[in-house]
């Protein structure tokens, strides 16, 4: 198999205007076939309209969509090998889940034998197969979802689309879809597109995460590589719950940062004494100690109790704010001083811009 024919989706400059606002900005993306990539950012950064771009259900302005080798630009939604999930269910309210499940297949006129292997299949995998008689106001919200999922199963596509597809779910049911989902990618092997805000989601899902903020993409990588070498300060604070704490520093020289009233070590290179910079520290990296030279003073101004885990937060004495996640030792009351520290090789340094610089 040659390196092309690894390629799933292939986005070459893609750019989408409407009249003079412009709301993506010369994407260029290489998918891999079979692998599960999931488009995240918050609201209005472009990725739903990239997926309906890729989908057909969007016009390109400019550049190049490619599946499979095969470029698809200008093609129906029909005759690109997709199939597509959406946040609303979508389903026929009048029609039985079996009908709705081989609907597609019936409006391209499939031999009635096939019809009905596939949807069995489908209904085997998606484990609805008991609820095929019923009508979709007879489901839950969960089932409508399998559904829905099913109907594009059926269709045997070359990439499969998810627009937020666990939205109108509850808490507990998106986790148990997130199961769900994962399993069938395993199961079937498909490339698979998913949009989301939720970054848990993307984190949980994805074999690769493409960031987005403004029509742009920020980073794409592997949940891991995002998540511990963001590229800059967008990432860094979209990438997480808590978030990263970012703070406001002094580079001072000589392998030394002010932070608030402590100075820490810092291997940075090239930089100006007086620089401000921010440095970036994980909640869970950060650890309580009884002081010391790497170690910076706070109050404690409130523990978040989560069994397991506790979140306490934190104020510095320049009144900046930090996230401190425990998971063993004693209570610490509201008002307590601490002191707390990172090791060195999990700081991450920004400079002033946001951009990534140690």
């Amino acid at each position: 198999m040659t390196e092309q024919d690894r390629i799933g989706v292939a986005l070459n400059g893609v750019r989408k205007s409407y009249g003079a606002l412009q709301v993506v900005h010369g994407i260029d993306l290489t998918i891999r076939d079979g692998d599960f990539v999931v488009f995240v950012g918050p609201s209005g950064c472009g990725k739903s309209t990239l997926l309906r771009m890729i989908a057909g259900l969007e016009e390109v302005t400019d550049g190049e969509i490619a599946i499979k080798g095969r470029d698809v630009t200008d093609l129906d939604p029909s005759e690109r090998g997709i199939a597509m999930v959406f946040q609303s269910y979508a389903l026929y309210p009048h029609m039985s889940v079996r009908d709705n499940l081989g609907f597609g297949l019936k409006m391209a006129r499939t031999d009635r034998a096939e019809t009905e292997r596939r949807v069995g299949q489908a209904a085997e995998i998606l484990k609805i197969d008991h609820l095929l008689d019923r009508r979709p106001g007879q489901l839950s919200g969960g089932q409508r979802q399998r559904v829905a999922i099913g109907r594009a199963i059926v269709r045997k596509p070359d990439v499969f689309l998810f627009d937020e597809p666990l939205s109108n779910l509850d808490a507990e049911l998106r986790v148990s879809m997130r199961v769900e989902i994962a399993r069938l990618h395993r199961d079937l092997g498909n490339t698979m597109i998913y949009v989301t805000h939720d970054q848990t989601e993307a984190m949980t899902l994805a074999d690769q995460i493409v960031i987005l903020r403004d029509g742009r993409i920020e980073q794409t990588g592997t949940p891991r590589d995002v998540y511990e070498n963001p590229v800059n300060t967008f990432v860094a604070g979209f990438i997480g719950s808590p978030r990263m704490n970012l703070l406001d520093a002094e580079w001072r020289g000589a392998g030394r940062v002010r932070l608030a009233d402590s100075e820490i070590g810092a291997c940075l290179h090239a930089h100006q004494a007086g620089e401000r910079i921010v440095v970036g520290m994980r909640p869970e990296h950060i650890r309580i100690v009884a002081g010391g030279p790497d170690a910076v003073k706070a109050t404690v101004e409130f523990t978040e109790y989560l069994g397991g885990t506790r979140y306490v937060y934190c104020k510095l004495g320049d009144a900046q704010n930090v996230v401190v996640e425990l998971r063993e030792g004693d209570d610490i009351p509201s008002g307590s001083t601490v002191w707390l520290t990172v090791p060195p090789d999990r700081r991450r340094y920004f400079d002033s811009s946001g951009a990534r610089i140690g």
